[in-house]
């Protein structure tokens, strides 16, 4: 019998391992966590964006782009939905083609996964960090590296898969963080922490704007956090690595044109509403005292006959455009992303020029695969970096059996 060794069992570990299965081949799995699919059950806060419907090349990030675009149209969401059908995975498609467990559980993904490749006799081997690849290749007809990459580090994340590689005369792209937290420069964000705006972010690298994203922006003490932050991680993390300059422009208030916003103020103004109460009927409470003491506008005074409750009320235009600016344009400088501890995924990886695209077989040593995040392909958010998993582990399995 045929036999096939397989390094990992997350979500292309285990998509090869089921593929193989089903050919009869002899399949063991080497886990260094004790349970499988770590990273899949933390996934989507726990329900798991398992793939997304309109996954193709464009949405993914590497030195050799055209790599990914065998694999992903060999294994499209139909052929996938056609797998998750045969394991009694029901998927819930949303509108933004974003696929989720109809469970809403990343469990369920794990389990059913994990399930359906024992009842095809796969070996599953936990607890077990292998060390010697080169004795497998000896053991093995095949051996598949489906490690993934540093991020997670506290789910297993690490180098394995890129020193494996390394031994064969592999490249390896230096890698970086990506779908991450990022931490800011000598700001006030500390002061609004916990503050949540649905706002625009502006990537800037070397002051030249790169990239813009929309959605739900954090403040955290070591600096910002939210969708749209992790949408521009990626770019702003490997420009970090590169030693450039990176900045953020913060809209918090993307409805409004600048007019609009000093319009406002103005009149909240004439009618006697107080600047920090106007503000925060726009923004957090948090976000407002900070805008107004970042400006050094008094936002709680001394009291007077005018104002006895003790806040600015007059505001001239000048002030007015001036704050609307802060609110609309606020510019941050990046210091660090928040590390390959807290990334979901990570750039980067063993260089896919020495990859077989059809197959993922090494170029530099027959018999050894790659599939997954061990190589340098990472994908936007929104389960285009489950789509690739998927995709890749299945172009190994289906290599390897020579179906």
């Amino acid at each position: 019998m045929n036999k096939v060794a397989i390094i990992g069992a997350g979500a292309s570990g285990l998509l090869c391992a089921i593929e193989c299965g089903k050919k009869s081949w002899h399949v063991d799995v080497f886990e260094q966590n004790s349970k499988c699919a770590k990273k899949i059950l933390v996934s989507g806060n726990g329900r798991c964006n398992i793939t997304n419907i309109s996954a193709n090349q464009d949405d993914y990030f590497s030195e050799n782009p055209s790599f990914i675009k065998d694999a992903l149209d060999n294994f499209s969401y139909k052929e996938f939905e056609k797998l998750c059908s045969t394991i009694g995975l029901v998927l819930d498609v949303k509108d933004d083609g974003k696929v989720y467990p109809l469970s809403n559980e990343a469990k369920t993904v794990a389990t059913l996964l994990e399930n359906y490749a024992r009842v095809l006799g796969v070996n599953f081997h936990t607890d077990t960090k292998i060390t010697d690849i080169k004795e497998l290749l000896i053991s093995y007809d095949a051996v598949v590296i489906a490690t993934g990459s540093e991020a997670a580090s506290h789910l297993g994340g690490n180098k394995d898969g890129q020193e494996f590689a390394s031994l064969f005369g592999h490249h390896i792209i230096p890698t970086y963080p990506s779908l991450v937290q990022l931490q800011l420069a000598n700001s006030p964000h500390a002061k609004m922490s916990g503050a949540k705006v649905d706002g625009e972010v502006t990537l800037l690298i070397n002051n030249t704007k790169s990239s813009t994203c929309q959605g739900d922006i954090l403040f955290t003490n070591y600096g910002v956090s939210g969708f749209a932050i992790l949408d521009i991680s990626g770019l702003a993390s490997e420009s970090l690595m590169n030693y450039q300059a990176v900045d953020i422009v913060l809209n918090l208030l993307p409805k409004f044109t600048s007019q609009k916003l000093s319009t406002h103020i103005i009149k909240m103004s004439q009618n006697g509403v107080t600047l920090l109460d106007t503000l925060h009927g726009l923004l957090p409470i948090k976000i407002a005292k900070t805008i107004l003491d970042t400006l050094n506008i008094p936002h709680v005074p001394e009291r007077s006959d005018k104002c006895p409750w003790g806040a600015k009320i007059d505001i001239n235009t000048k002030e007015s455009k001036k704050i609307a600016n802060q609110i609309l344009n606020w510019k941050f400088e990046v210091s660090d992303t928040h590390g390959f501890r807290h990334a979901e995924v990570a750039g980067g990886g063993v260089d896919t020029t020495e990859i077989n695209p059809k197959t993922m077989e090494s170029l530099k040593q027959k018999n050894l695969y790659f599939c997954g995040e061990v190589l340098d392909v990472v994908g936007k958010r929104g389960g285009f970096n489950f789509a690739w998993a998927w995709a890749s582990g299945y172009a190994v399995a289906k290599a390897i059996t020579k179906d």
